[in-house]
């Protein structure tokens, strides 16, 4: 059953005083820290996902050399946030996980990646896992994996997926200009099958297959790290069917850290930010290519706001979400120096940019409360307790877990839709849900890949604002175009294709 909320914020008063969030990492049953030395500078990621169909989020959280942690979600609704210690198969190395029903079932499972091979836990329910990797023949490397991305082609009763590997270790004149290659591995008869290598590597950080021109056929985007591919890399573009690099679109090349995608325009193609040290980088989809928004757009954050350091920032993990329901997407970006980099901010604070009506952007994470200096790399923005308000969880370097229950007064109203399908892909991965009002459109698309080092299979959350008579409907993964239907207000809503 899907957890129905009365919204208490149906007037059209919006959250005027901006966000709010406060501290709730006491709600987890111990402290969690990433910890590990220079293999560990990078990852930190944390899944979000629910295991044992309570419409509750679960949390899984990458430890380096500590041992990764999944953390049940026991909130009551609209109260205090709080998690009990699930079971796992003990796992070290590893730097982040993606959730998707890989083959089917109705149980998410757990693509985690490591230094080290990476590993896949088939879900059972009630939040429980089985290592499958052997079984599912998924290939194995000692690799340093960083990056995850996922979708399923016509046809195909598994999964593509993409797996980015960032430096390699054992390159005797690396680490600089010895990044490593990446795999994508295509389906096979029950397991997983044929991979193709992606070389040169240019040392993938984040990764996400979308569709992106809206034209049926996504294509994979890579963000990578110039500090070791040094010169001569850039983001990269494939087309996946066949494996082909696109060379026709504007090549950028930056400290590529992390990958988040939304419309903002309301003309449903999907925007892309991406984090970096020094500027963060959004760029404006045009159907034919990407064009860097303007500085004034306020979406750089390439400066600490806090704290009185003024070396440029260095960014991970990027979310949009409608933190105050006010019909706008706001962005989140997970903020920390890579460990002790001279050059870099220590003090630096993740940023909270909280889009106008004009679509510009501008600071809250001071006034929200957000602002601490932790070396933070992973994070989710999700509704940990069902009240209809998106909170942030922070996985940092070498410092305690953080949980920021938001409390944002006047906050607008909100929607959930979680779309499933039988057979194949019951999560509908590659479909998009559109909510029209006499706001405007507003466009999302179900993916599993992006952030840095995690990601999340959720409910897709709209903030309604103080609109009434909204209306929405599925575009299924095949172009299928749903019904419209009205829109109810304060609830998850479970529409299903068979």
């Amino acid at each position: 059953m899907i957890r129905a909320v009365l919204c208490l914020a149906l007037v059209p008063s919006l959250a005027a005083a901006g966000p709010r969030f406060v501290d709730d990492s006491a709600g987890l049953p111990a402290e969690h820290i990433y910890s590990g030395g220079w293999e560990h500078f990078v990852g930190g990621g944390v899944a979000t996902f629910d295991c044992n169909g309570d419409d509750l989020p679960e949390l899984f959280a990458a430890g380096g050399t500590s041992s990764a942690g999944l953390f049940v979600n026991r909130s009551e609704t609209g109260g205090a946030l709080r998690f009990e210690h699930g079971a796992l198969p003990q796992m070290t190395g590893v730097t982040g996980a993606y959730p998707l029903d890989i083959d089917s079932d109705g149980h998410l499972d757990l693509f985690v990646l490591r230094v080290g091979p990476n590993r896949v836990l088939r879900g059972l329910g009630d939040c429980r896992f089985e290592d499958v990797t052997e079984a599912w023949q998924l290939p194995q490397r000692d690799a340093w994996s960083t990056a995850f991305t996922a979708t399923w082609q016509p046809g195909q009763d598994w999964p593509t997926l993409f797996t980015g590997n960032y430096v390699d270790r054992f390159d005797p004149d690396g680490p600089f200009e010895a990044c490593d290659s990446s795999e994508l591995i295509r389906p096979g008869k029950g397991s997983f099958g044929k991979v193709e290598t992606i070389e040169p590597g240019w040392c993938t950080l984040s990764a996400l297959i979308s569709d992106w021109q809206r034209s049926g056929t996504p294509e994979l985007r890579l963000s990578n790290d110039r500090h070791y591919y040094v010169k001569g890399g850039y983001e990269q573009m494939f087309r996946l069917a066949p494996l082909a690099e696109r060379s026709d679109w504007a090549k950028v090349s930056l400290w590529g850290m992390g990958i988040a995608s939304r419309d903002l325009t309301g003309d449903g193609l999907p925007e892309v930010m991406m984090t970096s040290m020094g500027d963060q980088l959004l760029q404006f989809n045009r159907g034919s290519g990407f064009e860097d928004a303007p500085y004034a757009q306020g979406a750089t954050a390439h400066r600490p706001y806090t704290g009185g350091d003024g070396r440029p920032s260095t960014g991970w993990h990027a979310e949009f979400g409608d933190v105050d329901n006010d019909g706008r997407a706001d962005l989140f970006i997970a903020k920390g120096n890579v460990d002790q980099m001279p050059g870099m901010a220590m003090d630096d604070p993740n940023s909270l940019l909280v889009q106008g009506p004009d679509g510009q952007f501008s600071e809250a994470g001071l006034e929200a409360g957000i602002a601490t200096m932790h070396r933070a790399r992973g994070a989710a923005l999700a509704d940990l307790n069902g009240d209809g308000l998106i909170d942030i969880a922070v996985v940092n370097r070498r410092a305690p877990m953080e949980l920021w229950r938001n409390v944002t007064a006047g906050a607008g109203s909100w929607v959930g839709v979680a779309a499933v399908q039988s057979g194949v892909n019951r999560l509908a991965v590659g479909a998009w849900v559109e909510l029209r009002s006499a706001a405007g459109i507003q466009a999302q698309e179900i993916t599993v890949g992006g952030g840095h080092a995690g990601g999340s299979a959720l409910p897709l959350h709209f903030g309604l604002g103080g609109q009434s008579g909204a209306e929405l409907r599925v575009i299924w993964p095949d172009g299928t175009q749903g019904d419209w239907q009205p829109v109810r207000p304060g609830e998850v809503m479970r529409i299903e294709r068979r």
